[in-house]
């Protein structure tokens, strides 16, 4: 589990989205990319230095009861525990392509999904967040994907997405 939280891991699949999406889809794919991107920077920035610094909950192998039954599976982290970070950055990552290529590959839902929930697990298994910091920053990041979903249909020409061919 620990090497299924680390951005390492991933980057053949990023690299792959890219390429991907610029040798299918061109210059739209580029857009797709950079709202990929940005929707993911966006998740970041606003959990972590807004609302974590908001909520200051300690992560739970910093808090002085739970961190007693804690295994150190992974460094502990710097910073608070809610909402998580990975989960906030990932889901909305994810839902902003689930959004962007559903209509076109029905079953992309299950396999973003399926790449972020692995990354939220993760984060609890080595004990750096508890359940419900990983369940409100998938949620927060749903929203985000949604958000950023939208600015995609807005920035199409004539409101066309990708073709389902």
């Amino acid at each position: 589990m620990p090497w299924l939280r680390q951005p390492k891991t991933w980057i053949p699949l990023y690299l792959f989205v890219i390429g991907f999406c610029i040798w299918k889809f061109k210059k739209q794919g580029l857009v797709i990319i950079i709202l990929i991107a940005l929707s993911a920077g966006f998740a970041d920035f606003t959990s972590a230095r807004i609302i974590k610094p908001l909520v200051k909950r300690d992560r739970p192998c910093r808090d002085v009861i739970v961190s007693k039954t804690v295994i150190e599976r992974a460094p502990c982290g710097t910073g608070y525990s809610f909402p998580s970070t990975h989960a906030t950055d990932h889901f909305a990552a994810a839902f902003f392509a689930i959004f962007v290529f559903y209509k076109r590959w029905r079953w992309i839902w299950l396999w973003g999904i399926l790449w972020a929930a692995s990354i939220c697990f993760a984060q609890v298994y080595v004990g750096v967040h508890y359940p419900i910091d990983v369940t409100c920053g998938a949620l927060y990041g749903l929203l985000v994907g949604w958000l950023f979903w939208l600015l995609f249909k807005k920035l199409q020409p004539n409101g066309l997405l990708i073709p389902q061919s």
